[in-house]
């Protein structure tokens, strides 16, 4: 284990104050716990800390403990412990957290990790020339089949070779970092074999006997009197609306033709990443795509009536309203600065 300290007293602000809508989100948080043991929210404010300072600073523990009626030395111990915490400032762009355990090892890290010290710089926790940049090596990022791979804030990139690992620093470093789609780097959805599925593969057949099964009569217990099977076909007929219920509901999904449906474009060139709304992820983003819809601009401009027909379609039952996409798309459409501002957090 590492001997973890805080940052030299020249570089620690003298205070810490969580913005007003982190202070918002922080009062929400500690309710959550029981009474007495409200000390049980220092790893998320602790983390909502370093979302908004960048770091976790000596006056933002201190701050917190207090905050949570706890001695600053129990708040020392989690923050110094876990080395999700940064303790030293780091890349306002960019922190990479190279994986360097066995499966990332044997498939390249090593290579990730020069690259690195050749783009950024040669010790870790060091920022390069500006200050936008830092990178580490960590233990086990929990992706393994996707290996090598890297950790930058909440996004992993995935499946990487050297040449992709620069492109992607590149683009944090010039501010549009945003831009790139997290996960697999080399045109996988998920951890799929990358020769292609050998079992699975008609998702129809397997559709239908998933049905099958849910429709299937419980058979009649062996041992059981001549009685049971009475019971159990009398109860049969009863148990029959429920699916008819269930096709009357899905039939009210919206039609593609639905005057409500949201103008759809063309695919641009470097369409948005809309997995940074909060609620989207690839599979919802491949079926917006399919939509024709790209940009965080057009989900922004969504009325109620084209919000109610996505949110119908996604069968999403009020998601799109209660994560508030809108509010989100409009943020991001002028840059993750706004959304940090508006949500005082940045986008995942």
């Amino acid at each position: 284990m590492s001997v973890r300290r805080l940052a030299d007293p020249e570089f620690q602000p003298e205070g810490f104050t969580f913005n007003r809508a982190n202070g918002a989100w922080a009062k929400r948080t500690i309710k959550k716990y029981p009474k007495g043991r409200e000390q049980s929210a220092v790893i998320p404010l602790l983390m909502r800390a370093q979302e908004q300072e960048g770091w976790v600073t000596r006056a933002s523990i201190e701050a917190i403990a207090d905050m949570l009626d706890m001695p600053y030395i129990r708040a020392l111990e989690v923050a110094t412990f876990y080395t999700q915490f940064q303790l030293k400032p780091v890349g306002t762009r960019a922190h990479v957290q190279v994986c360097g355990t066995t499966p990332c090892m044997l498939r390249g890290s090593e290579d990730l990790m020069r690259v690195c010290k050749s783009r950024i710089s040669e010790e870790q926790f060091q920022t390069n020339s500006d200050g936008t940049l830092s990178w580490e090596e960590v233990e086990c990022l929990g992706a393994c089949a996707n290996a090598p791979m890297v950790m930058i804030f909440k996004d992993t990139y995935e499946d990487l070779s050297p040449e992709r690992l620069e492109e992607i620093i590149d683009a944090f470093a010039s501010g549009k970092g945003g831009k790139i789609k997290p996960g697999p780097q080399n045109g996988r959805e998920c951890s799929e074999p990358l020769s292609g599925l050998t079992c699975l593969t008609d998702e129809k057949i397997l559709l239908k006997r998933n049905r099958g099964k849910a429709g299937e009569k419980k058979p009649a217990a062996k041992n059981g009197s001549a009685a049971k099977p009475a019971k159990t076909e009398t109860k049969a007929p009863a148990e029959k609306p429920a699916p008819a219920k269930a096709a009357a509901i899905e039939t009210k999904q919206p039609t593609l033709q639905d005057k409500n449906r949201p103008v759809a474009m063309e695919r641009p060139a470097s369409p948005d990443n809309l997995r940074l709304i909060s609620g989207v992820g690839p599979k919802i983003e491949g079926i917006l795509h399919e939509l024709g819809i790209f940009t965080f601009k057009q989900v922004s401009g969504w009325k109620k009536a084209e919000r109610e027909w996505v949110d119908g379609y996604l069968k999403f039952k009020g998601r799109i309203e209660r994560e508030d996409w809108v509010k989100q798309a409009r943020a991001l459409s002028k840059g993750v600065d706004e959304y940090v501002r508006v949500f005082g957090k940045k986008p995942r």
